[in-house]
C-alpha cells in the first residue's frame, strides 16, 4: 500500500478510511486486520498519517460503519510484521476470511 500522499490522495493510503471505504458501496468481502502495539510509527508522537496503530483502528471503525465483516488483531508487546503474531493467527485468519464461501459455478 503506498502511503505517499498525492493529489488523489493527500493522506496517502489513509485516503482508504478517511473518503474511499465511507463514500462508495461497500464490497462483498471479509477483512481481517492486524496490528501490533508497537507498530509502525506508534512510538512516535510525530508519525501522523505513519502510524500503523491509528491507522487500524480507524479503518476498523469505517469498515464496522459500512457494515462489512471484519475482524482487528490488536497484538500487545509486538512490532511489525511480528512473527509470532503471525504464527499464532494466520490459521485463524485464514479459516475465518474463507468461511462459507462459494466458489461461482
Amino acid at each position: 500500500m503506498n502511503q505517499q500522499a498525492g493529489p488523489d490522495a493527500p493522506h496517502g493510503a489513509w485516503n482508504f478510511h478517511e473518503t474511499l471505504i465511507p463514500n462508495n458501496p461497500a464490497k462483498p468481502l471479509r477483512v481481517w486486520l492486524e496490528v501490533g502495539e508497537r507498530d509502525n510509527g506508534a512510538t512516535t508522537a510525530s508519525a501522523g498519517f505513519h502510524n500503523w496503530v491509528i491507522a487500524n483502528l480507524r479503518m476498523a471503525a469505517v469498515l464496522k460503519a459500512k457494515g462489512y465483516h471484519y475482524q482487528l488483531v490488536y497484538a500487545k508487546g509486538a512490532g511489525h510484521t511480528d512473527s509470532r503474531v503471525i504464527a499464532q493467527t494466520y490459521p485463524q485468519a485464514l479459516e475465518w476470511v474463507w468461511q462459507g464461501y462459494q466458489p461461482a459455478p
